[in-house]
């Protein structure tokens, strides 16, 4: 079922692109790769019927956490033989469907499998591409950034937003190991650092530092 909320567009970011899907309005990125290959960033409502019409099939997964709105068609592209990336194994309790359904929002994420758990892990390679894993807890217990400091930008799914961040008041979430993770692990990369988020716009790290609502950084 396509979302009514589910809008295409690219990002200011060359070789990669922006998928937004569901009433969250979730972001999706697929990442061209240097061997001619795609990475995907998150699996909002539809990505794989977005994947499909565009005849892409992505080397792998990567998932920044594992709330519902990034993960509901992680199933789909997983049975597709993707390879599914991400801190922990699946488990029900990280995807908030209890809490979603109390909030009377009628979405079950179809489980799949985790085939590479990332925990304890702090660099990553894929296709050319060469990650640092940042793990920021605080939204998620799995929060994890995929920074690629060859392109001067990250995917920080809901950890840091342009002015602001992830929750941290949802199960499984701190707001102060959040905004300290934000401090001591995004805030000391360069200031051109792009940030691609999981909701809404991209930003800088030097703009956050300077203006963001919830974490400045230290003077």
């Amino acid at each position: 079922m396509t979302s009514p909320s589910s809008t295409v567009s690219l990002c200011a970011v060359e070789g990669i692109q922006r998928f937004e899907g569901g009433y969250l309005l979730t972001n999706s990125y697929l990442i061209a790769t240097p061997t001619g290959g795609h990475l995907m960033i998150d699996a909002p409502i539809d990505a794989d019927q977005w994947l499909d019409e565009r005849g892409i099939l992505p080397g792998a997964l990567l998932l920044t956490h594992q709330h519902f709105d990034h993960v509901m068609s992680a199933a789909a592209i997983a049975a597709r033989g993707v390879p599914v990336y991400a801190w922990n194994p699946f488990a029900r309790e990280l995807t908030l469907e209890e809490v979603v359904r109390q909030w009377g929002m009628p979405f079950d994420v179809t489980p799949y499998t985790v085939d590479h758990p990332l925990e304890g892990q702090t660099t990553l390679e894929l296709e050319g591409l060469n990650f640092d894993l940042l793990h920021v807890p605080g939204h998620s217990t799995d929060s994890v950034v995929f920074h690629l400091p060859s392109h001067h930008l990250m995917f920080a799914g809901d950890t840091l937003f342009h002015g602001s961040t992830g929750r941290g008041d949802l199960p499984g979430g701190d707001m102060e190991v959040l905004c300290r993770g934000i401090t001591e692990k995004l805030y000391p990369l360069p200031e051109n650092t792009r940030v691609l988020p999981g909701h809404g716009g991209a930003t800088t790290i030097g703009l956050e530092r300077q203006s963001n609502g919830v974490v400045r950084a230290p003077s």
